[in-house]
Order: structure tokens, then C-alpha cells, then sequence
């Protein structure tokens, strides 16, 4: 089974995160897709960061009825602060039979560079880039990369941190949510302050 996973804080999760997932899951050869809820640092004070839990509860309200798409914990039992070529390596051993791959935008793919050993992830994984805005050049090297694969996923420019903001602020950001996720930040007063 191949499973793609999708790192992130989902701080809050959005519509725009589950139409890259759902993309995944739906026009590529993944069989599920796993969004990795990326835990606090516990290094670093971050007062927009909702908790660890909250954070986790969100993904699993928006993803309930995907049944290709579901939450993942798996970072939050690993030491921190943690690195990507550390939960591939603990997942392979954990899921033998699953082959592991990560899913990213055009942005992250630029940077992949500076990651922790990430020549051992290429080499390992498979990566399933979407488009973003903006994203830069390409690194050469990464172009034909055979692990490497771009699909015309749909452009979605939208950010947890502008949703965050526009509620500080006062305004409607319903459309851009799935619904249980807005009723529970809602009901909790999540990101008003």
C-alpha cells in the first residue's frame, strides 16, 4: 500500500489542504494519505499555535468523510525536535509492508535541499509535488528527478495564517473551512484574541 504523507501544523486546517489531499488521494497512484499534524516545539513559544490536541481533533473532523484521507499523530510520540527523514525511518519500521511517500508544494521542493539528509529521503521516497504561486525556480537537479513527481494538482493560495488573522479581525471565514472545523473553533473562541 502507498501511503502519502502530508506534513503540516494545520493551524487551522483548510479547505485548501483537503483539495491538495483529496487531489493526491483521487489522481495519483496513493492509496491514502495521511496528513502528519506537526506537534508545538516545546523549544519555541509560538501564541498563535493552538495545541497539539486541538490541532489533531481539527484534522480528524475534516477528514471524517474522506475515507482515503486521515489523521496522523505519528510526530507527536517521536522526540523533538524532529526531522522528516526520522518519521519516514520510524514509519518504514513500524509499517513494513506500507511504502511511505511525502507529498509538498513547489515552495518546500526549493528548500529540500537544506533538509536533513535528505538524499537518504530521495532515495527511499517518493515525493508527490503540487503547485504553488510563486514557488521560484526549481532546482535543476530536482526537474527529472525520478522520485520526483509534479502532478497539476489546483492552484489553492490560501493560508491557516491569513484565516487566523481575518478572525482576529472580525471576519467571515466560513467558506474557507470545512464545517465541523469552523463549529469547533468557533465554540471554543479559537484564534480571537
Amino acid at each position: 500500500m502507498k501511503i502519502g504523507l502530508y506534513f503540516g501544523t494545520f493551524n487551522p486546517i483548510h479547505i485548501g489542504h483537503l483539495i491538495i489531499a483529496n487531489h493526491m488521494a483521487e489522481h495519483s497512484d496513493l492509496d491514502q494519505i495521511w496528513m502528519v499534524v506537526t506537534p508545538h516545539n516545546p523549544h519555541k513559544k509560538k501564541k498563535t499555535l493552538l495545541d497539539d490536541h486541538h490541532r489533531l481533533h481539527m484534522v480528524n473532523l475534516a477528514t471524517e468523510s474522506y475515507p482515503k484521507i486521515q489523521a496522523s499523530d505519528i510526530e507527536f510520540k517521536l522526540p523533538q525536535p524532529n526531522y522528516t527523514v526520522h518519521t519516514l525511518a520510524h514509519l518504514q519500521e513500524k509499517h513494513p509492508k506500507y511504502e511511505f511517500s511525502l507529498i509538498m508544494g513547489e515552495d518546500n521542493l526549493n528548500s529540500l535541499h537544506k533538509w536533513k539528509n535528505y538524499e537518504v529521503i530521495l532515495q527511499n521516497h517518493d515525493i508527490y509535488v503540487y503547485p504553488r504561486l510563486n514557488s521560484g525556480e526549481i532546482e535543476e537537479h530536482f526537474i527529472n528527478h525520478p522520485k520526483i513527481h509534479r502532478l497539476g494538482a489546483p492552484v489553492i493560495e490560501l493560508s491557516s495564517t491569513f484565516i487566523r488573522n481575518s478572525i482576529k479581525d472580525g471576519k467571515n471565514v466560513i467558506p474557507m473551512l470545512p464545517n465541523k472545523v469552523w463549529e469547533y473553533m468557533d465554540h471554543n473562541l479559537f484564534y480571537k484574541k
